[in-house]
């Protein structure tokens, strides 16, 4: 099943996002259920969240995934969501 998860940055947080990028990116590409993945972009092109396409067998396995991230490891996200998705083009 895919799964959206939606995490939008505290305020204020850019050097915690930059001080677990590498962390974050090596989790990333270390994980075999990842469909697409980047950023959220404030109007000055700032990163001020993330947008994940999760590929896994039920929301726990997500549930999991996203609690491991390091960036969450590291409390940057003010709130973290996650929807069933459905691609419908792409």
């Amino acid at each position: 099943m895919l799964v959206a998860l939606i995490a939008l940055d505290k305020p204020g947080s850019l050097e915690v996002r930059k001080a677990n990028r590498e962390a974050h990116l090596a989790y990333l590409k270390g994980s075999d259920c990842i469909n697409q993945a980047g950023p959220f972009l404030d109007a000055d092109g700032g990163m001020v969240g993330s947008l994940i396409i999760l590929d896994v067998a039920d929301m726990a396995e997500a549930g999991a995934w996203a609690a491991n991230d390091p960036y969450a490891k590291a409390g940057l996200f003010d709130s973290v969501t996650l929807r069933h998705w459905n691609r419908v083009i792409g």
